[in-house]
């Protein structure tokens, strides 16, 4: 694992934070040390999968990244019987999913595709996973998204949406914006570092509340919205059909 430098250094013009090659070296680790809970979060997700798969369904990882939560239902499946399907739009990102599903002899379950999600056809699905990437997603496409997700679903099927989320509250935002930047200090990010990674970020995650996004999915049509984990400012909902 690569240790995550890109922003240690003074940049004199930002651009915006993009997943490159040098983000995919670096990912694991920025990760780890940048979102509070990040393991407990991908270990939680392969049980939670386990209760909703279903025999002859599909489950898909929509933005995966380096494959960790499709990685995740794949160790906790209950049977063969299903297909894991780990769609990305980064190349790189894709090839580095692609080389860990190998190496954990999981390419038989887990078929990986460059795409752009909001086009992908989601067909037969028990499970669908959105795992800090719909924050990603212009906020003109997120309902499009969903709607897509929802009809996609069989019946009693669920999404896995983890999103950083803004408070409504001023305090606690502020507050929970203060926290997340002490712990990205005690995982050793300079003042610079974080100042620097924030700037690229700005125009490129675009956070929303935790009650916009459970209105907008009940309006969709879920019967259950749940939250079910948090750490700090970092929401994860069970949605289910």
């Amino acid at each position: 694992m690569s240790k995550d430098e890109i922003y240690k250094q003074p940049i004199q013009n930002i651009e915006d934070f993009s997943f490159d090659q040098t983000v995919s070296d670096a990912f694991d680790d920025m990760v780890d040390r940048s979102v509070p809970g990040y393991r407990t979060l991908i270990a939680n997700i392969g049980p939670i999968a386990s209760y909703f798969l279903r025999d002859n369904t599909h489950c898909y990882d929509l933005g995966c990244s380096h494959g960790a939560a499709a990685l995740s239902v794949y160790h906790h499946r209950p049977s063969d019987a299903i297909t894991i399907h780990a769609i990305d739009n980064s190349k790189v990102m894709l090839e580095k999913c692609d080389t860990l599903i190998k190496q954990a002899g999981a390419d038989k379950i887990i078929s990986t595709q460059l795409a752009d999600i909001s086009q992908i056809p989601i067909t037969q699905a028990s499970l669908v996973i959105l795992n800090l990437t719909l924050q990603f997603l212009p906020v003109s496409k997120r309902k499009d998204l969903l709607e897509n997700i929802f009809n996609g679903l069989i019946d009693g099927g669920a999404c896995i949406l983890t999103e950083k989320v803004i408070l409504q509250d001023e305090y606690q935002e502020q507050l929970f914006q203060q926290l997340h930047k002490k712990f990205k200090s005690a995982n050793q990010y300079s003042e610079l570092e974080i100042s620097q990674k924030r700037k690229a970020l700005e125009n490129v995650l675009i956070r929303e509340s935790l009650e916009t996004h459970q209105q907008r999915l009940t309006d969709i049509g879920f019967s259950n919205v749940i939250t079910w984990f948090q750490c700090i400012n970092f929401i994860s909902i069970l949605v289910i059909k």
